[in-house]
Parts: structure tokens; sequence; C-alpha cells
């Protein structure tokens, strides 16, 4: 068990945080008032005092420095994996990444001269909010065993802003609720090379074990997504995309014109979902019950959520 030191927020990505004598943390989003908070997996940051303490041998640097969230105190995160459930003051959090790439014009290397999170910190989501204060509490009580996700949406007019992405954080809602945390979303244009990159990227750098694609699989000239998805692909897995086909005429005839695939590369399976929301809701209701046998088989590992009142 630890303890939190300080809990900081900002209103600006990629600056020091101030200190504040008391934090809420909301559920699915992160401190209130920093600018770090929102829908995706990196909600919260925490760094250990111990590694800001020997940052100090070097420069004087106070908590929050680095754009931490929460300073903790007597927590060695080196022994936690992603999954790992945090009791936090009255809050619950996942930890959701550990460590992370520090871009090159990142302000706070620059202030510093160094930036200690990219091997230190670790990130999380809330998955229960409440109050935070210096001196609460900061226990490993738990383990969800998820499988590590990425949603990729392929849209001109979504990446072009001319449109919202509906689909793509309607996926990530439906399968978070299964056992499935989605570390990455990323909306790209239908372009064959760009689609290839974020494909290849997500499984050979981030590691993910389901990567799911919306939009793209029509008859237009510019649905390009199961080319793209077959040029990544090192083994084809032609049931699961025959299957979502069939139970979708069931639904209408329309579901003959799609043309998705499913592909392995590595340890990671790919599989290409319709475009609009409402063929998502129906293709993941329909899939999702399946699905974490083939990611059991492909990873050697068997995933299941668990919570804080379960045995740790």
């Amino acid at each position: 068990m630890g303890t939190i030191r300080a809990v900081c927020v900002s209103s600006e990505k990629g600056t020091a945080k101030r200190r504040v004598e008391e934090g809420l943390l909301l559920e699915d989003y992160g401190l209130e008032g920093d600018a770090h908070a929102g829908k995706w997996h990196r909600q919260v940051s925490l760094l250990p005092w111990e590694a800001i303490r020997e940052f100090q041998k070097k420069i004087p640097v106070e908590e929050g420095a680095f754009g931490e969230n929460l300073v903790t105190e007597g927590l060695d995160f080196k022994d936690l994996t992603v999954g790992t459930v945090l009791c936090c003051g009255e809050a619950e959090l996942e930890i959701s990444q550990i460590g992370k790439e520090c871009h090159k014009s990142c302000a706070i290397r620059q202030a510093t001269g160094d930036c200690i999170m990219p091997g230190n910190g670790v990130f999380a989501r809330v998955l229960k909010g409440g109050s935070v204060r210096p001196k609460d509490s900061v226990e490993p009580v738990g383990y969800n065993r998820r499988y590590r996700a990425a949603v990729l949406t392929a849209s001109d007019r979504g990446a072009a802003g001319v449109r919202a992405d509906l689909s793509g954080p309607l996926v990530r809602e439906l399968v978070e609720k299964d056992v499935y945390l989605v570390v990455e979303q990323v909306l790209v244009p239908d372009d064959r090379e760009e689609i290839v990159r974020e494909l290849i990227r997500l499984c050979d750098r981030t590691g993910v074990d389901l990567i799911l694609t919306t939009g793209g699989t029509g008859l237009s000239p510019r649905d390009v997504t199961p080319e793209a998805t077959m040029e990544v692909g090192e083994r084809v897995v032609p049931g699961i995309s025959e299957a979502m086909r069939s139970y979708s005429l069931t639904i209408t005839r329309r579901a003959m014109l799609s043309r998705g695939v499913s592909v392995i590369r590595g340890k990671t399976l790919i599989i290409n979902l319709p475009g609009s929301p409402k063929a998502v809701r129906e293709s993941l209701a329909y899939l999702l019950p399946a699905l974490s046998h083939g990611l059991e088989i492909l990873t050697g590992s068997e995933k299941g959520a668990v919570s804080c009142g379960d045995e740790k």
C-alpha cells in the first residue's frame, strides 16, 4: 500500500501541473479541471515520489513538474501491470498504460532538461469517481484481466472534421463493457497507405491484442479498408467476417455489399466492422460472445474482468 503525496492539475497539456488540496476524479473522465481528462485511456497520470526525489539531485523540481496528476509514495509501479485496479481515496482506477514516448517538442523536457514520466509514470482510467487528497491511501486491490484493443475509423469526412465520428466511440463503449480495454482510438482518412501505417504501428509497436476498424468496407472507390487490412495481415480468418455478413443478411439484404475481412498479424487480430453505428452495434452484439475464445487461443491467455470487491 502507498499514499498520495500530491494532487496536481493544469488547464493545458504539455505543461507542469499545480498542486491542489483536493481533486475530484470523475468516472471515465479524469480529474475535474485537468487538461488530460477525457474519454480516452490516459485519463489520470501517476508518478512515484521516489523517482522525483532522485531527479531532484540534478535540479530542483516540485510535484507536478512532469505533468503528473497524482504523486504517490511507497508504491512500486514496476510490480504492477496494465489492468491493475487501484483504490485511490474514494475512487477506483485501472492502470491502462505503463510509460509513454516523450515527443520531441515536450515543454516539460525543455524546462527540466529531461522527463522521467516515460520511464517511471503510469496512466489510468477512472472506474469509479470520488475525491482524492494528499495522505489518502492508494492500494492495488484487484486485476481486470483484459485484452488490449484499438479502434480505427476510416473516414475522409470524419478525418477532415466535416462529420463527427459516431461509430468509433460506439465501438469503444460496447467492447469496454466486455473484457477489452481500448488503449487507442484512431481516426484516419480513406487512404490505403495511412491505414496500413496505422495498423502496423498498432500491431508491432503498441502491441494490442485486437484492432476493430470501422468504415471503408463498401463499394466506393475510396473504400479501401479491406485492401489495407489484407496488406498487413499474415493469416486470414475468413469465418469471422463470413459469420458477421451471414448474420447481417437476416437484418438487411444490403449486408451482401460489405467487403470486410479479418486477419491476424503476429498476435493481433484485426476485424473490419461496417461504418454505420447501427451496423456496428448489431455486428458486435453477434461477435463479442465468441470473440474472447479466439483471442485466448491466439494470445495464450484467458481474460476476465474482476473488481475491487473480488479476491486479490
